[in-house]
């Protein structure tokens, strides 16, 4: 196997290539977590990864909680089956907690003062109501807790990894919180050894090729723990030494297979880019500030046979999608009716007509 061959068995091992994987809580299990700040990506990031599937499909696995969408790895949102939410929450959340700490300090949150806004968040969801985040704090504002600035984003995030709040169905365009306990089925892992080796099985069998360091940016857990991982799957994977690095991954996928001709819009903070530490495998270092900017905001990127070789973006009208894209390299030979069928693929997801300017 070589360097360029990395791309192209991600795409297979994502499910980017195709899938035998039916529902959009099966596919976002297959990943372990998705990254999810943007919402609207995020639900075409399973839309790319099942073909035929609708956004209306996605949304109701969501509304319905067979996936939740919470801060469970580093501190963003992600995606997660609701059968595994506890046991990665437990694993993952006492390091989120502390890297919260500092913050927290700066904005003048005591531990007083989030263990009171958990007990009166509980409370307000108890009942089973699903609640905006405005809804919430004017609750919490009513109790004496102040919420200006950032104290709100971490008033949330610790109701979240103190298990209290997560996701909740959708009111018209705004997203909510259910009480945690209604929504989340109770941990099938309980060791915490297990869960790291679980957690690393899910990584490297739907992210390999990939390394130790890529599996630490992506988890949150420390080296330590990804070696432990390792040592837990002993012998369950294969590795590979290229240019000096190790990488592992599950099976032996064909290199005739990943030769395969394919072409795909792939969301913003897709886990094809996100989800690694270094990311040349498929993306050029010259090309790196056309596809992810200084403060880690990731585009959505155009991807033919692995290689992320454009930047794309869609506007929404009345009767249409229209969408268009910007090739990193001016004169890149592209096979433009692949690209429109991506188009069309994209325009079927979201129930809308898509067009190629």
């Amino acid at each position: 196997m070589a360097v360029t061959d990395i791309a192209k068995l991600r795409l297979i091992n994502q499910h980017i290539a195709g899938t035998v994987l039916e529902t959009p809580e099966d596919m976002v299990g297959w990943m372990g977590a998705m990254q999810a700040q943007d919402y609207g990506m995020a639900k075409w990031g399973l839309g790319v990864r099942l073909p035929g599937s609708t956004e209306y499909e996605v949304e109701e696995a969501i509304n319905d909680g067979r996936i939740l969408r919470t801060h469970i790895l580093r501190p963003t949102w992600h995606l997660v089956a609701a059968t595994d939410l506890a046991w990665m929450m437990n694993l993952t959340g006492p390091r989120i907690k502390s890297g919260l700490n500092g913050n927290n300090k700066r904005l003048g949150l005591t531990e007083e003062d989030l263990a009171k806004s958990n007990k009166i968040i509980s409370k307000a969801l108890a009942k089973g109501e699903h609640l905006t985040r405005p809804e919430l704090m004017a609750v919490l504002e009513g109790k004496g807790i102040n919420t200006y600035d950032l104290r709100s984003a971490h008033i949330m995030y610790r109701a979240e990894l103190d298990g209290i709040a997560v996701s909740g169905v959708r009111k018209g365009k705004e997203l909510t919180y259910a009480h945690y306990d209604s929504r989340v089925p109770k941990p099938n892992i309980v060791q915490r050894d297990e869960a790291v080796g679980e957690l690393w099985s899910r990584y490297f069998t739907s992210h390999g090729p990939a390394t130790l360091a890529d599996f630490v940016w992506w988890s949150g857990l420390t080296l330590a723990d990804a070696r432990l991982g390792l040592e837990l799957n002993k012998g369950k994977f294969d590795s590979l030494v290229i240019e000096g690095q190790a990488y592992y991954f599950a099976g032996a996928t064909s290199a005739a297979k990943a030769a395969r001709q394919s072409v795909h819009l792939l969301p913003a903070f897709d886990e094809y880019l996100v989800s690694y530490k270094d990311r040349t495998a498929s993306l050029h270092v010259d090309h790196f500030s056309k596809a992810i900017t200084n403060n880690g905001i990731f585009y959505p990127v155009l991807v033919v046979n692995g290689k992320v070789i454009g930047s794309w973006k869609r506007t929404v009208k009345k009767d249409k999608t229209i969408v268009s894209i910007e090739l990193f390299e001016a004169g890149y030979a592209t096979d433009n009716a692949a690209i429109a069928k991506a188009v069309a693929a994209l325009g079927m997801f979201s129930g809308q007509k898509a067009e190629l300017v």
